[in-house]
């Protein structure tokens, strides 16, 4: 299903840190090839480009530290609340997976025997994003420092290109060093953004989850907001010609349908 981990190859790529045991599915090169192709053949044409296969491993560098970034965060969470995780990366991103179950970040774990509080499922949830954002705001302080603009924010959509100052500054002149700055901040704020928004069982729809619960609302109640607002991304995606993203979000409301249908029962 969905946003579950893949199952083990001999292909994959196994280390571990922080105490972390971590798994690189052979899925993650592909996928990390295939969403960034468009921009690698975009850098490929200025002058002084290092060619598409550089390019394409660069990009490639930035998307694992960044998704595992954004998955460490959640792990330190799940320490700091006494449950020990692990990392696997994949065509579709990452997941921390607390060692007591395999279904963390799918619909299965849905209505598992709660073993925190909201508030704590809250924190695990917030952690990954922020974590993510947090490296990405470090880069940009860096390049602003240095007295660049930072040009990954002119490509991506509304309100992102109208964050004060980030297109203030000079261009800079390296390609290299543009492509590693604009591969490293354009996917790790849009990953965390896109994972922000509130459908289970995306990091946001996590969040609202523990919200609504938090407020007194049921399970109902939060079904109904993932299942909607996953609709309304659906149709974002296909109007805008964003067919992963039409895909993806589908996908989501669809799964929420079925988990609204056995909730009744």
């Amino acid at each position: 299903m969905l946003l579950q981990q893949p199952q083990e190859s001999p292909y994959d790529l196994h280390f571990e840190l922080f105490g972390f045991p971590i798994r690189i599915a052979w899925t993650f090169w592909l996928g990390a090839a295939v969403f960034g192709w468009y921009l690698v053949e975009a850098f490929d044409r200025m002058d002084g480009s290092p060619g598409r296969l550089p390019l394409l491993l660069l990009w490639a560098m930035c998307m694992l530290v960044s998704i595992l970034i954004h998955e460490l965060g959640h792990a330190f969470a799940f320490r700091q609340n006494g449950m020990e995780s692990s990392i696997v990366l994949y065509h579709f991103g990452g997941l921390a997976i607390p060692r007591s179950t395999n279904s963390y970040g799918g619909f299965a774990s849905s209505f598992s025997t709660p073993r925190m509080s909201n508030l704590n499922e809250l924190w695990i949830a917030l952690a990954g994003p922020l974590a993510q954002l947090a490296s990405a705001a470090l880069l940009v302080l860096v390049v602003k420092l240095m007295g660049f603009r930072v040009l990954a924010f002119s490509m991506m959509p509304w309100p992102f290109y109208l964050i004060p100052g980030v297109l203030e500054g000079n261009d800079i002149d390296s390609p290299g060093l543009l492509a590693l700055v604009t591969f490293y901040v354009w996917p790790s704020v849009l990953w965390a953004a896109l994972n922000l928004i509130p459908v289970f069982p995306l990091d946001g729809g996590r969040i609202m989850r523990s919200l609504v619960l938090m407020g007194g609302g049921q399970t109902d109640t939060w079904l109904w907001i993932s299942m909607i607002v996953g609709g309304a991304c659906t149709i974002y995606g296909f109007q805008g010609g964003q067919m992963f993203l039409g895909i993806l979000f589908l996908s989501l409301a669809v799964g929420n349908y079925q988990m609204l249908q056995g909730s009744r029962f």
